[in-house]
C-alpha cells in the first residue's frame, strides 16, 4: 500500500509589488495576517530557510520547525530539524506530518524558499497586502495556467494593521 503524501502549502503575505521582506524582516505591521498565520500552520511541520528561523528567533509554538541551509551542522537549538535541501526537508516534513496526523506540510520562507518550492505546491494561501513597499526578498511569480484562484476575501486595515488586505487561496489546476 502506498503512504498518502501530506499537501504541501506555501503561506506567504505578498505586496503588490512581490515584496515579502526587507532587511530580514516583514516591512508591515498586520495583526490579522499574523493570526490567519497561526490557524493555517498550527499543528503541521512548517518548512522555512536559515534567515527565515533566524528572523523569527524561536520554534513556533505548536508546530514542528524544519529549516533548510547550506550548513549540515548548524544548530539551532532543541527541537529544530536542519535539512541541507529543500528535498530534504520536505521528506522530513512529509515523515513529521504523518506522525502528526498534520493535514499539510506548510511553507513559510524565504523568498528562495518559495522559489524552489512552487513546484511541490499542492495550495498557495497568500495573503496580498495593498502596499508597495522596498524590500529585499519577493515571491515568485504565480503562473495562473498551473493555478486556479478559489477564494478571496478583502479587509480593510484593522487597528493593528498598516495596511488593508485581501486573503486569497489557490490550487493547483
Amino acid at each position: 500500500m502506498k503512504v498518502p503524501v501530506v499537501p504541501v502549502v506555501l503561506v506567504v503575505a505578498v505586496a503588490r509589488n512581490g515584496v515579502i521582506g526587507a532587511d530580514n524582516g516583514l516591512p508591515w505591521r498586520l495583526s490579522s495576517d499574523l493570526k490567519r498565520f497561526k490557524a493555517l500552520t498550527m499543528g503541521q511541520p512548517i518548512i522555512m530557510g536559515r534567515k527565515t528561523f533566524q528572523s523569527i528567533g524561536k520554534p513556533l509554538p505548536g508546530r514542528e520547525t524544519i529549516v533548510v541551509t547550506r550548513n549540515a551542522y548548524a544548530d539551532f537549538g532543541p527541537g529544530i530539524h536542519v535539512t541541507t535541501s529543500l528535498d530534504e526537508a520536505l521528506d522530513r516534513g512529509q515523515v513529521l506530518a504523518r506522525e502528526m496526523r498534520a493535514k499539510s506540510i506548510a511553507v513559510i520562507g524565504g523568498g528562495e524558499i518559495y522559489a524552489q518550492a512552487m513546484a511541490y505546491a499542492d495550495r498557495l494561501e497568500m495573503t496580498e497586502v495593498d502596499a508597495s513597499p522596498v524590500g529585499d526578498a519577493r515571491f515568485p511569480a504565480v503562473d495562473e495556467t498551473i493555478w486556479r484562484e478559489v477564494s478571496r476575501e478583502p479587509h480593510s486595515a484593522g487597528e493593528k494593521d498598516d495596511h488593508a488586505f485581501t486573503f486569497v487561496t489557490l490550487t493547483r489546476r
